[in-house]
């Protein structure tokens, strides 16, 4: 397990290692959605942070988060396949809630594939809490999971 783990903002010549990583590991079998272009308008977004681990055009992982009122979805997350296991991912992603509590955001939303044992598994590790199964949730065709974690009580 890693103990010190760099993580920076993302620039442009990451985004096409994020899309190709994107495709592989989150979307494979569904139509690419998360492709370079999308995902340099994510770090152009104001509302939207891009985050990656490892050198400059070649990340080895990443996460894009949005903050919206009062929440923070995550959207988009995944550490490269022979960099898994390492404690990447979880520095990536107390990086990304430290920012969504630094933010206001009282909880943080993500989804899986119904199928993605290792997601729900690192996510429920983590704190998230599987809230709904939604059927043909990906493309109308892959069953998926909606988690949550909690930063604050809700409000009332």
């Amino acid at each position: 397990m890693l103990t010190d783990v760099a993580i920076r903002l993302a620039v442009r010549k990451d985004a096409n290692r994020i899309g190709e990583l994107s495709r592989e590991l989150i979307e494979y079998g569904l139509p690419w959605r998360w492709r370079p272009e999308r995902i340099r308008r994510a770090m152009r977004a104001p509302d939207t942070n891009v985050v990656v681990t490892g050198p400059v055009g070649s990340p080895e992982g990443f996460g894009i988060m949005e903050y919206r009122d009062d929440d923070a979805h995550l959207l988009l997350f995944a550490v490269e396949k022979g960099k898994q296991r390492r404690g990447i991912g979880s520095a990536l992603l107390v990086w990304l809630e430290e920012v969504a509590r630094a933010a206001g955001a009282q909880r943080i939303r993500v989804e899986a594939r119904r199928g993605n044992v290792a997601a729900r598994c690192f996510y429920n590790e983590h704190g998230y809490h599987e809230r709904t199964l939604e059927k043909a949730m990906y493309s109308e065709a892959v069953d998926g999971i909606r988690l949550e974690k909690w930063l604050r009580p809700p409000s009332t």
